[in-house]
């Protein structure tokens, strides 16, 4: 029994010569995640084996991320072209409609009589050659 007590004593003096703080880190780290990982369902050595299908996973949710940014992209500058074609479209129908406005008749035959030039009043005449008196120069 001396013995059985002295062991009791020892136990008693290895405790309290462990300091205060060793106590207080070895509490803390017995949180959630530690207690799950080496006496729950997963135990360290599944988590590691587990760990290349993890970085595979992220890997997919990055490429999902960059191709929704990349197809948002996409969906930005089709708006932003589709806009600038329809001001071009607007500006050519716009040309297209003053150009058919100066080309009548009326238009150009004011804007011509500043350079001296006139609209003739009667009409052309026909000019007829014989067959004998054309001659072609070489």
């Amino acid at each position: 029994m001396s013995n059985r007590f002295r062991q009791e004593l020892l136990e008693e003096e290895v405790l309290e010569d462990v300091k205060p703080e060793q106590k207080e880190k070895a509490e803390i780290s017995r949180n959630f995640f530690t207690v799950l990982l080496t006496e729950g369902v997963i135990s360290k050595e599944a988590a590691s084996e587990m760990m290349p299908f993890i970085i595979f996973l992220a890997f997919l949710g990055m490429i999902y991320i960059g191709n929704r940014h990349f197809a948002e992209k996409n969906i930005r500058e089709i708006d932003k072209l589709s806009k600038e074609v329809k001001e071009l479209s607007w500006d050519f129908k716009t040309l297209k409609a003053d150009l058919m406005l100066k080309s009548t008749q009326t238009e150009v035959a004011r804007r011509v009589d500043t350079f001296g030039l006139k609209e003739p009043v009667e009409p052309p005449r026909k000019i007829l050659v014989a067959e004998g008196e054309l001659q072609v120069k070489k």
